[in-house]
């Protein structure tokens, strides 16, 4: 029985462990991605996780060194995983909508270079970003609306 309740020690140490890996990983992602959606997708997702496995490894973890059921372990995996990614939605729609810079792969065409002169202002781009993405919203609506 001794062994038994060092291995499955040793699982909610490991569960523990490999949260904290998970929220370095996002910590990494926060930092290194170019725009807002990206950001919002590493912090919901990756840390939504980590929260996850460590407080599963936390949960067996009391069950078995002090032989109680953490209530509010229970409650704390709860609240996360329903309130984080509803969360992230959110500012990623607010994002959207506010126009915010999305990064894109491809090279600059024509079309988008009235967006990256230097002499407009932060809030200029943004205004044109949301014209243009209006502009494009209106075309792909009015193409569903004629077939």
């Amino acid at each position: 029985m001794e062994t038994t309740n060092e291995i499955i020690k040793l699982f909610a140490a490991f569960l523990i462990f490999a949260g904290s890996i998970i929220a370095l990983i996002s910590a990494i992602g926060l930092v290194r991605f170019q725009d807002v959606f990206l950001r919002i997708h590493a912090a919901t997702k990756a840390s939504t996780l980590a929260v996850l496995l460590t407080l599963v490894g936390v949960f067996i973890y009391f069950i078995f060194e002090q032989g109680y059921v953490s209530v509010r372990t229970i409650l704390a995996l709860m609240f996360i995983n329903i309130t984080s990614p509803v969360g992230g939605h959110l500012i990623s729609r607010a994002a959207y909508r506010t126009g915010a810079y999305m990064y894109q792969k491809h090279t600059i065409t024509d079309d988008d270079s009235d967006l990256n002169k230097a002499d407009l202002d932060p809030e200029e781009r943004r205004k044109m970003r949301i014209e243009k993405r209006a502009k494009r919203r209106k075309e792909i609506y009015s193409r569903l609306d004629d077939d």
